[in-house]
């Protein structure tokens, strides 16, 4: 799997934050993670200099480099990064490199930046082009909490993204009983989906409510035979007591009904999970939805035993805002 398909571990929505750069004197160090796509706008300057859309440091006259401690929203193995220096032509660094640590607990700005701290290598020091999509893979094996990016000598950087497994405390969760095996905070993925036109199918397992229609899975208008759908990996296999379908915001292109099946192949591809038929089994039978409404079925369910993964189809088209699915783990 290409790792840009994977989650943003840094992503502002679940929680990632620049906590400390060195320098940030013509442009933020929060833009860094913006969700939205850098932007610029010829006319517009600030008391410092040219409105930048991204990161910048001032012009360096003494050896060394600049760089940012980035807090992850959600820990876990990096498996790449995007170094987006859109708009950045003549003021672009040259070389970049990314370190990673692990902290438990909460780490202060002051536990950050402490030498004791044991940054790890995970990007040697590589060169970057201006006004382009640097993407860069990554090899290490460990989980990770916190990064140091660094720039050399200095400049913008627009957008940092940081692709990878979300790999959460576990010990903790099993205390916690019931838990959202389809939540990306727990490690779920969606591995693949029909169709998502209009709003991207990792939106389905994101924390919190909809903040509006864009945040949801939402596929095109169906023109033929046919029904869309989203096979999502749980974070572990586990026992299914409860799931939630919530359309909210979805008020003229919900979905008529959905479906819910199961299977237990932990291992199995992508390939071979949407080309599986006889190996789903039913966990929620073709049942009707209402637009801008969360629907919580348990009752209705039938129990398939332990799963790995999950294919949620949806009749004929539409909009979802979330699929939570409440379980147990099982070893």
């Amino acid at each position: 799997m290409d790792f840009t398909e994977l989650i943003d571990l840094a992503a502002e929505r679940l929680g990632g934050a620049v906590i400390v750069a060195n320098d940030d004197f013509f442009a933020p160090k929060e833009n860094l993670l913006k969700a939205s796509a850098p932007i610029f706008i010829a006319d517009k300057y600030t008391d410092r200099g040219k409105w930048m859309d991204g990161w910048e440091s001032r012009r360096r006259r003494t050896p060394g480099f600049d760089w940012c401690i980035i807090r992850l929203g959600l820990p876990g193995i990096v498996r790449g990064i995007v170094v987006d220096t859109s708009f950045f032509r003549g003021n672009y660094p040259e070389h970049c490199s990314l370190e990673g640590t692990t902290f438990s607990g909460v780490a202060t700005e002051q536990d950050l930046t402490s030498d004791d701290v044991q940054w790890i290598p995970l990007l040697p020091q590589m060169p970057l082009s201006g006004d382009s999509q640097n993407p860069f893979p990554i090899s290490y094996e460990e989980r990770i909490t916190h990064l140091r990016f660094k720039i050399y000598p200095d400049g913008g950087v627009a957008r940092l993204r940081v692709y990878g497994e979300v790999v959460p405390d576990w010990d903790q969760l099993k205390r916690a009983g019931y838990i959202d095996l389809a939540a990306a905070e727990n490690g779920a993925l969606v591995l693949a989906c029909s169709d998502m036109f209009f709003g991207h199918r990792h939106n389905l397992i994101m924390p919190g409510r909809a903040a509006n229609m864009s945040d949801g899975w939402e596929t095109k208008r169906r023109r033929g035979p046919g029904h869309d759908w989203a096979i999502i990996k749980l974070a572990r296999p586990g026992e299914i007591k409860r799931v939630e379908v919530d359309t909210s915001h979805f008020k003229g292109n919900f979905p008529e009904s959905c479906t819910l099946e199961a299977c237990n192949l932990p291992d199995a591809s992508i390939e071979a999970l949407t080309d599986l038929t006889r190996a789903w089994s039913s966990v929620l039978p073709r049942t009707k939805l209402q637009a801008h409404t969360r629907h919580f079925f348990d009752q209705e369910l039938s129990d398939t035993g332990v799963a790995s993964h999950l294919r949620f189809s949806i009749f004929p088209d539409g909009g979802v805002s979330r699929l939570r699915v409440y379980g147990n783990i099982v070893e």
